[in-house]
């Protein structure tokens, strides 16, 4: 198996760093451009020990608790370890110096700096120092002979030189780099490496390859390299046993060969690619730190070991010495060897099995463990067969065939070169700190904060409340060792792991409750452990190791258990809302895959969200997971994006910010603690270097925007688009809320609507400047019916005609749609007052539901005059084109206008067509429009309120225009007289001469022209008026014309209009209902045409 590749972390500010480990390799010791001298117990401290040294540190070395240092103050300083307090300055150049390293005893330092020098300084002794002069340029890298003979130094003049540091002579020189004028041109650092213990040879990276060299000769004598490297080698480290060398590359390549058999056996890259600058093996061999230009610490695990190395070349041993080498052999990670090319080296392991076949007795005391690979039998024949331990997928052969060959197949296997598993994450408690950190966070809420110490003096948990009204600040003794916690405005709950001794506890502190015994104390069965908690309004939830999830009341009643279908990640809890995140599988290419369930706990109990995926950012992990203030899941991953559920979108994630745009640097995070979503607000700390903050000095909470990742967000367009949804999106919790039973703001929701329809009508306005006036139409579907209107008004005002009609079809719908939501909201009234009315299920079937707010309309005392009103003033739309009928009903509700609040005077002829759509079949399609709609009103007959019919079958067969424009078309055959209005009759016989169909057109449209024209003389507003009818196709004229005629018979006209009444009286006779029609269509015409 190939070595591991941890997931690399912050460690200094950018820029040139250097890395090595402490003699016992317990810590890892790191040094940065910032300064600072770094102490890392692991990769996962997040609280490392900082020695600040200087402005810059560019090397760091470290032997026998002293730690040296060449800082940019042009010294090279020295350190006590691991106290870090200074020790004084073992020497001081002109400028600064490069590089520093121990001898192997750590009595020696050496060190080169950019003023060409070479000084080796005793340790005890400072002032005895020996100076190397040579060099043309400044040093690059010095290097000790492990026999304190020869030193080796690499310079920008392009050479490398070996001095006798006796005489302070050179004793070798190749001029075989590229030259620099200085360290920071230098395509390579060439960090120089001699083998460990005997010393024979010297490592030098020269351009795509390293050159190993002689110690007896100064000759030239092997190269390593490999095809992965595409940029040059910068820093080469040898193992502690000599056997193999590492590489790191400017490209981020990490590179470990065989040095015997020059076999590149590990290949890993950086995982951003940055250029590796320093490098150090464990003491024991099996990691390697590095650390890049960036200022990130990495580690390599797995690498090969000196226990294993030692045991290549041994082919003459003990029996004991064999078996280890056996064990060595198959119970580590033989397929790794084998798959790169090992089996070479490791075949020698084999011949003293065979000739001492009857050690068998001595193999297993000799291991000290069991067999894992096979096992050994007791009889000589079989004991003498490695065959009979088998490699994992080499089949078993006979004795004969599987002495010698037993590797032959293995190394043919094909290497898997697919993407690798990912570490899966550990469980978290969300809003706290690491568990390894003295003082830390163990919770972080909107409630509260809990703080764990652990250290000398003291173990103990405090509890600190925002709001000290919920409760005062608590010192809890933590005798039970708890590490997880959660604060409500109920209790707090804590919990601890088992020991081989204890069981895992839970303990809950309910400081609400009445009576005297506020706390409560549940063991868990053995050898199940508290992973992750939660609190919630009335009740506690506990996952475990066990993948079990437990419920208790808050006063400590054991409610249900159920199983989880993956470890736990993280839980977290808000009013009866239960939130869990757990591992559906194992995650490849540094992805998590996690899912996430959501379950409702109150009276009525179901699960929301079904262990769904959890979308993360590409190679993250979840670092946040909880709920805003107002109820809503929102997660947090590692790379700063915050996603919220969206509940009106199917439950799915929006990302609704980046917490590293707002980072200045990018080793700065931002702990989250609360998100808001009335105000917008994600409250967070913000951590200079670090993920987590520190709990002393209390840290700053600041307050970042939220804001959602649309496109081309630096225009107009993009910026009130994203405004808009993310207003639509926070707007969400009111519905939940209001669902679940809670108060709601109502001024906050109507204020956040109205902000929602002043940015569609100010998107709807930039559309209409860009001429995109489809675009407008769909701007307009998602505005309410009162902001159509003023969409109307600014087409028509803005001269856009064709989109003035599509939006008063859109109004029409929308009144429609409104007249039925207030039906359904008046139906008991209407049975109550008229119960026995065949009527009555014809208004109930088209009814849907809605719960939208009521509007006032007046009394229905005016109806009557109504009807007899509009049924008579009939007008003509004059953006009508093509076959669609001419005829409409006039927008003058004289009864309307005067008492409705919103009431005004018509302006617009777009505003005409809009009421003229409604009414457009009423005067004689109400049979055959009703039998189109059997559904709608299956109990309507003839005499029903034909403008109520036809506005119900407007808004349910929108896609059929053009039978709706056929019919049209046959009514106006049928009947074209009753288009003309008794105004015009009553005109033309006081004039005593017919009118011409211009004149009759300009009377319908005067007020229309002097509204857009106020100024407009009566000439002006003639001649305005004939430019408006010529752009009349010459049908419409044509009607206009035939209207005008019709109407210089005055009495043949009111005939027709009685029989018309008497006809609607005969069949309307005896139904009590005759009213509500009226107003309905009432209240649409006070909607249509005088409410803004």
């Amino acid at each position: 198996m190939p070595c591991e590749r941890k997931p690399m972390r912050y460690g200094h500010s950018e820029g040139h760093t250097d890395v090595c480990f402490d003699d016992e390799g317990k810590c890892i010791v790191t040094c940065g451009s910032d300064g600072d001298v770094r102490i890392w117990e692991s990769l996962d401290d997040d609280d490392p020990k900082s020695i600040n040294v200087g402005e810059k540190v560019y090397s760091v070395a470290l032997k026998n608790g002293k730690l040296v240092t060449a800082v940019s103050n042009n010294t090279v300083q020295i350190h006590t370890f691991p106290e870090g307090d200074p020790d004084g300055i073992l020497t001081r150049f002109t400028t600064n110096a490069n590089h520093v390293t121990f001898n192997s005893s750590g009595s020696r330092v050496a060190a080169g700096s950019s003023d060409f020098i070479v000084k080796i300084v005793e340790v005890v002794d400072s002032s005895q120092q020996k100076t190397l002069r040579g060099h043309d340029a400044p040093v690059l890298s010095v290097a000790l002979d492990p026999s304190d003979e020869f030193l080796a130094s690499s310079s920008c003049d392009g050479s490398v030189t070996v001095w006798s540091i006796e005489s302070q002579t050179q004793v070798a020189q190749w001029k075989i780099l590229q030259k620099s004028s200085d360290v920071s041109n230098a395509k390579s650092l060439c960090r120089l490496a001699w083998q460990p213990r005997s010393g024979k040879l010297l490592a030098i990276p020269v351009d795509l390859t390293i050159q190993l060299y002689d110690r007896n000769t100064w000759t030239h004598v092997s190269t390593l390299s490999d095809d992965l490297i595409s940029q040059v080698v910068n820093v080469v480290v040898w193992s502690p046993c000599g056997k193999f060398l590492a590489a790191g590359t400017i490209g981020g390549n990490l590179l470990v060969w065989d040095v015997e058999t020059k076999l590149c056996i590990e290949r890993q890259k950086h995982e951003k690619g940055f250029t590796v600058c320093g490098m150090a093996w464990h003491p024991s061999g099996g990691r390697i730190a590095y650390t890049d230009t960036e200022g990130c610490l990495g580690l390599l695990e797995g690498v090969p070991s000196p226990s294993s190395s030692s045991t290549v070349q041994s082919t003459k041993a003990t029996a004991a010495k064999e078996t280890n080498d056996y064990d060595d052999l198959f119970d580590e990670d033989d397929d790794r060897m084998l798959d790169e090319g090992m089996s070479d080296s490791r075949s020698p392991v084999k011949k003293p099995i065979m000739e001492d076949d009857d050690d068998d007795d001595d193999l297993m005391p000799a291991t000290g463990r069991p067999r894992n690979r096979g096992s050994f039998l007791d009889d000589d024949d079989n004991s003498q067969d490695p065959g009979s331990v088998k490699l994992d997928g080499v089949p078993e052969e006979d004795g004969s065939s599987a002495i010698l060959p037993a590797v032959g197949p293995a190394v043919s296997r094909p290497v898997y070169e697919g993407p690798m598993p990912t570490q899966p994450q550990r469980a978290f408690q969300p809003g706290s700190t690491p568990v390894h950190l003295m003082h830390r966070f163990m919770m972080w809420n909107s409630v509260g904060i809990v703080r764990g110490y652990n250290d000398d003096q003291d173990n103990a948990i405090d509890v600190e409340f925002h709001d000290t009204a919920i409760h005062h600040a608590m010192h809890l003794t933590n005798t039970l060792g708890h590490t997880m916690a959660d604060l409500s405005q109920e209790a707090v709950l804590l919990a601890c792991e088992g020991t081989d001794e204890l069981a895992s506890k839970i303990q809950c502190l309910h400081f609400s409750c009445w009576d005297t015994h506020k706390d409560w104390i549940v063991d868990l069965p053995k050898g199940e452990d508290v992973r992750a908690l939660c609190l919630g309004q009335g009740w506690a939830a506990v996952a475990t190791s066990a993948l079990i999830v437990r419920l208790f009341s808050v006063g400590g009643v054991q409610k249900e258990i159920f199983s989880l279908p993956g470890a736990v990640v993280c839980m977290a809890g808000h009013g009866e809302q239960l939130l869990i995140v757990c591992h559906r599988g194992t995650g490849f290419d540094g992805d998590q895959a996690l899912g996430i369930q959501l379950l409702q706990l109150g009276h009525k109990r179901w699960q929301v969200i079904h262990g769904e995926p959890l979308p993360l950012s590409r190679k993250s992990y979840l670092a946040w997971m909880g709920f805003t203030a107002e109820g809503t899941p929102c997660c947090i991953d590692s790379e700063g994006v915050v996603r919220m559920l969206n509940r009106t979108l199917a439950n799915m994630w929006t990302p609704v910010c980046n917490t590293r745009d707002s980072c200045k640097s990018k080793s700065d995070h931002y702990w989250v603690v609360g998100v808001h979503e009335n105000p917008q607000q994600l409250r967070c700390i913000p951590c200079k270097g670090a993920r987590y903050p520190p709990t002393l000095p209390r840290p700053a909470v600041a307050v970042l925007p939220f804001n959602l990742p649309y496109c081309q967000t630096t225009t107009e367009k993009g910026q009130m688009e994203e405004q808009y949804w993310r207003s639509v999106l926070f707007q969400n919790h009111y519905g939940f809320l209001s669902s679940s039973g809670y108060e709601i703001d109502s001024e906050g929701q109507s204020r956040a609507e109205k902000e929602q329809q002043e940015l569609l009508m100010k998107m709807f306005a930039l559309s209409c400047k860009l001429e995109r006036e489809f675009r407008c139409v769909e701007l307009a579907e998602m505005m309410t019916h009162s902001v159509v209107t003023l969409a109307i008004r600014y087409a028509s005002r803005s001269r856009r005609m064709a989109l003035a009609q599509r939006l008063s079809e859109l109004a029409l719908e929308k009144a429609s749609q409104f007249q039925e939501e207030e039906q359904e909201e008046e139906e008991p009234a209407y049975q109550r007052e008229y119960r026995g009315s065949n009527q009555m299920s014809r208004r109930q079937a088209p009814v849907e539901n809605g719960c939208e707010e009521e509007e006032e309309y007046p009394q229905e005392e005016q109806m009557d005059a109504e009807e007899s009103t509009e049924t008579r003033k009939l007008s003509l739309n004059p953006f009508k084109k093509g076959g669609k009928s001419p005829e409409r009903p006039s927008p003058k509700p004289s009864g309307k206008s005067s008492s409705s609040p919103a009431g005004q005077p018509r302006t617009t002829n777009v505003l005409d067509s809009m009421t003229m759509s409604s009414r457009k079949p009423a005067p004689l399609g109400g049979t055959s429009k009703q039998g189109k709609a059997p559904v709608l009103k299956p109990l309507a007959p003839k005499p029903k309120s034909k403008t109520q019919a036809t506005l119900l079958q407007m808004s349910a067969s929108k896609g059929n225009s053009k039978k709706l424009e056929d019919s049209q078309s046959e009514a106006e055959k049928v009947k074209p007289a009753p288009a003309a209005t008794p105004q015009a009759s009553a005109e033309n016989i006081e004039n005593g001469k017919p009118k011409t169909g211009f004149q009759l057109w300009l009377e319908e449209n005067r007020k229309s022209i002097l509204a857009d024209n106020p100024d407009f003389e009566e000439m002006d507003v003639i001649k305005e008026g004939m430019g408006c009818f010529r752009t009349l196709s010459a049908e419409e004229r044509l009607n206009w014309t035939e209207r005008a005629k019709g109407d210089s018979d005055p009495k043949k006209r009111k005939r027709e209009d009685e029989g018309q009444v008497d006809e609607q009286m005969e069949s309307d006779e005896g139904s009590t209902k005759k009213k509500k029609p009226l107003d309905t269509f009432a209240k649409l015409s006070a909607f249509a045409f005088n409410k803004e």
